[in-house]
């Protein structure tokens, strides 16, 4: 897990506001994260009003159709809600001669969800294996297949676990496998979905069920789960629990981008970048139920993208 939280306060830091600027115009084609779908479109709308002449178009497909686009030319964002892979990278300097840029523009975590009638308490990180994978590498002894192996009783001694989770293009379907399950192999009952959305609709609807997807998503239909990395120190996914990094689950939000060493993107691109890591962007972030980048971690994305200029 990611220690970039501490020492740093949890709430809202002090971003820069956007200052406009004249001759802001053109296209911006985004395929990507479905986990940051909802933000992508949130940051183009305030985007827009500030710049009638650009237009959007946003694919969230997951975030594994992310590098390819970039690399291939048919996006100039990239959304992710996971780090890049080698393989990925690989692809993307073979072909262009450099490395892409990242940048961190929120801060998310991936929820374990149940029903509200459902009375656990929490899991731990061995458990979640246990249930979700085939393989038990995070030490599981033997699956967990009925809520009654969690301590459950009364209605729920004889009720199977109905198992809900990403695709494979998923970052969040990457992530969890690599946290959640040390690495090894969904079970085939999981239920794959095409995007958080519809795992948490699926988990409020279905009974007796569990599933992840970001944290973001949650409604009113479900309850994320506490979690604990082991035995019952259960940690709340709460904003302020995310942002220290005490809870297990939680990630960098990423957009990457074409950027050719020595040059400037367009424009239009550095502008909307720009307004994402400003005060502007991040309220939009902490308004869809992520968490702002810190001050700290926020000053390097900007450096980054002033390091372009001309």
């Amino acid at each position: 897990m990611l220690c970039f939280w501490a020492g740093l306060p949890a709430h809202a830091n002090p971003a820069d506001e956007y200052q406009k600027r004249a001759g802001v115009a053109g296209n911006i084609t985004s395929v990507g994260s479905d986990t940051l779908g909802n933000l992508m479109t949130f940051w183009a709308e305030e985007f827009k009003a500030l710049y009638p002449h650009v237009t959007f178009q946003i694919q969230a497909s997951g975030s594994s159709t992310a590098p390819s686009a970039l690399t291939e030319g048919t996006a100039n964002l990239g959304p992710m809600s996971r780090e890049l892979k080698e393989s990925e990278i690989a692809y993307f300097s073979k072909v262009h001669g450099y490395r892409p840029t990242v940048l961190k523009v929120a801060i998310d975590a991936i929820a374990l969800f149940v029903d509200l009638h459902n009375p656990i308490e929490g899991m731990n990180l061995e458990q979640i294996d246990a249930i979700f994978s085939v393989t038990r590498y995070c030490g599981g002894k033997q699956p967990i297949v009925f809520w009654h192996q969690l301590g459950l009783s009364g209605t729920w001694q004889d009720k199977r676990i109905r198992l809900f989770g990403r695709n494979s293009v998923s970052g969040t379907y990457g992530l969890f496998k690599l946290d959640a399950l040390c690495e090894g192999d969904f079970l085939a009952t999981v239920n794959e979905q095409p995007g958080s959305a519809s795992v948490v609709q699926s988990v409020a609807y279905s009974d007796g069920a569990l599933g992840y997807a970001g944290f973001g998503y949650k409604t009113a239909g479900v309850r994320a789960l506490p979690i604990a990395k082991a035995g019952e120190h259960y940690v709340a996914p709460t904003m302020e629990n995310i942002a220290s990094g005490d809870y297990p689950l939680s990630r960098f939000l990423y957009l990457v981008v074409n950027k050719a060493p020595g040059q400037s993107l367009p424009l239009v691109e550095q502008e909307f970048l720009r307004f994402i890591l400003s005060s502007a962007g991040q309220d939009l972030v902490r308004r869809d139920g992520f968490i702002p980048i810190p001050d700290r971690l926020l000053r390097q994305q900007v450096r980054i993208i002033e390091e372009i200029q001309p």
